[in-house]
């Protein structure tokens, strides 16, 4: 079965970078595209970043857009989240999941939530 992992997260402080990965076992990326969500403390979750699989168009949430940037590497079976001047506010549980090419749109352009369901996400703190 087809289980995508998140890896990466830890405390950072302010300004400071980190890099997510969400690397995929049991199978493999081709034809899904790939989405980061977060979960901040008391909030819900945001869906901040997507990339399809088709040509790797890239979307962004307005939060994030400027200092975070995805990629990805198939033949590694692996999804980047490069986070850069992190600050406060981007502390929360960030979560990767896999999209068919069904839900392409609902989730990458409309940050829906996907069907998938969740993984253990990986923690990211930002502080002094």
């Amino acid at each position: 079965q087809r289980q995508l992992v998140e890896s990466g997260g830890g405390l950072v402080q302010p300004g400071g970078s980190l890099r997510l990965s969400c690397a995929v076992s049991g199978g493999t990326l081709d034809y899904y595209g790939v989405s980061w969500f977060r979960q901040a403390p008391g909030k819900e979750r945001e869906g901040i970043s997507c990339i399809t699989s088709a040509d790797g168009s890239k979307y962004y949430a307005e939060s994030v857009k400027g200092r975070f940037t995805i990629s990805r590497d198939n033949a590694k079976n692996t999804v980047y989240l490069q986070m850069n001047s992190l600050k406060p506010e981007d502390t929360a549980v960030y979560y990767c999941a896999g999209i068919p090419p069904t839900e392409l749109l609902n989730v990458c352009v409309f940050f829906s939530p996907p069907k998938s369901g969740w993984g253990q996400g990986t923690q990211v703190t930002v502080s002094s």
